[in-house]
């Protein structure tokens, strides 16, 4: 899939290569949110998130975008409607760094402050990678887990993971050459541990030395006193991978040249 997807942005490249093109600046401000093991709805905010790009307008309706994203996700069993996952009572937070490049296609021909149309949709799809780092709030202080192995892997996960892009906005011609846009888009991603959580609670002699990988790899018995995480027993879904979103605004600047407007 990643290689298709390189594939193809060349391709619309090179395909408009010798078409009108403008450069675009801009800024998006908005949320972040993720679907997996300790949350299962996918429109559910958790954090916030800022961010950047550099776009290539190739013409009217196609473009491409290197984008600069930061977000942050969290998640904590004590506040879901399901009883099992609240005596789990995992938790974490992560901060997100993505860099991306994607392929934007305008609906209706758009070019600002040059074109007779004003607005229109859009789509994107992409490939990037984004790094992270989850991390859980133990006896008042923030403890990274990556290095502790809660489940017992006998190497830790990567720190970054390939992703895919994807998703829909709006986009408005308000004054001049300035750009406003609402945008929702999905990253599809390649690890299951956004939050630290995947797969089955270890045997004790699998986690690494010291009590807080122990005490991390199962929190089930902090408020009842009664540890359910029995060895080989289900700690996460192990089936699907994580998935993680960024919706909001953007606010751009296209430097519109002569040519543009004379082609119009």
């Amino acid at each position: 899939m990643p290689k298709f997807l390189i594939a193809l942005l060349l391709l619309l490249i090179s395909y408009t290569a010798h078409s009108q093109a403008t450069w675009e600046l801009g800024g998006a401000l908005g949320g972040a949110g993720y679907t997996g093991d300790l949350n299962a709805s996918p429109f559910k905010p958790s954090g916030g998130s800022v961010g950047f790009f550099i776009k290539h307008n190739f013409n009217g309706y196609l473009s491409a975008r290197f984008n600069y994203q930061y977000g942050k996700i969290a998640g904590a069993d004590s506040t879901s409607n399901n009883t099992q996952q609240r005596q789990r009572n995992l938790s974490f937070t992560d901060g997100l760094t993505e860099l991306s490049l994607m392929a934007e296609f305008n609906f209706m021909k758009y070019i600002p402050d040059a074109g007779k149309n004003k607005y229109t949709p859009y789509i994107y799809l992409g490939i990037g990678t984004t790094s992270f780092n989850p991390m859980a709030v133990y006896k008042g202080s923030d403890v990274e887990l990556r290095a502790l192995r809660t489940e017992g892997q006998t190497a830790e996960y990567g720190k970054s993971t390939i992703v895919i892009p994807y998703g829909a906005g709006f986009k408005y011609n308000f004054s001049g050459k300035w750009t406003v846009a609402a945008e929702l888009g999905y990253r599809y991603t390649h690890t299951d541990f956004l939050d630290d959580v995947s797969g089955y609670y270890a045997p004790h002699n699998q986690l690494p030395p010291g009590q807080l990988s122990l005490a991390l790899a199962d929190r089930s018995g902090e408020r009842t006193g009664t540890y359910v995480g029995s060895p080989g027993s289900q700690r996460g879904d192990l089936r699907s991978k994580d998935i993680y979103a960024f919706f909001g605004f953007t606010l751009s600047y296209t430097f519109v040249t002569e040519k543009c407007y004379y082609e119009q």
